[in-house]
Parts: C-alpha cells; sequence; structure tokens
C-alpha cells in the first residue's frame, strides 16, 4: 500500500486542544487524522457530531430558575401566550 501525506494549516491553541484530547485517549493526533479518514470511507459519509452542544452553566442557571418558577405554582405575568408574545414582538 503506497502512502501519502497530507499537510494542514490550523490555529495552535486548536492543535494543543486537539492534541490533549487524544492523548487522553491514547492516541496521537495522526492516528486520529488516519481513524476519521478511514471511517469516511468506510460509511461514505463524515463522521461528525452536528448535535448541539451540552447548555453551559448560564443555561442550566436559566433552566433551573424556569423549573422552579413552574414547581412554585406561582402565576406568570402573562395570563396567555399571545399576551407574552406581543410583549416580546414590541
Amino acid at each position: 500500500m503506497a502512502t501519502s501525506t497530507l499537510t494542514i494549516r490550523i490555529d495552535d491553541q486548536l492543535k494543543r486542544e486537539a492534541s490533549e484530547v487524544a492523548a487522553y485517549y491514547g492516541l496521537d493526533l495522526s492516528s486520529v487524522t488516519r481513524a476519521f479518514y478511514t471511517q469516511m470511507a468506510r460509511t461514505h459519509s463524515i463522521p461528525l457530531t452536528f448535535a448541539p452542544e451540552e447548555p453551559n452553566d448560564e443555561s442550566l442557571a436559566a433552566i433551573a430558575e424556569g423549573n422552579a418558577f413552574l414547581a412554585s405554582g406561582e402565576e406568570g405575568r402573562f395570563s396567555n401566550a399571545r399576551d407574552l408574545i406581543e410583549a416580546a414582538m414590541s
């Protein structure tokens, strides 16, 4: 099997962070890149997850606040969805 060399340009910080992730799994970036290309050729698709990331701390706090409000049984500022939407649009 003939081999080829691939050269890519990548931000230094991104490379460092990716190297840390690869090292956590006992791999180097070359091995990860070969695995990526192998999977892409095998499946005829790009093996990336486009799912949204987990919520950050601010989002988790907002979710907790909303859940606490709902659990309290208190009435909100709006009595129906139309009033809420009108307030949001103005």
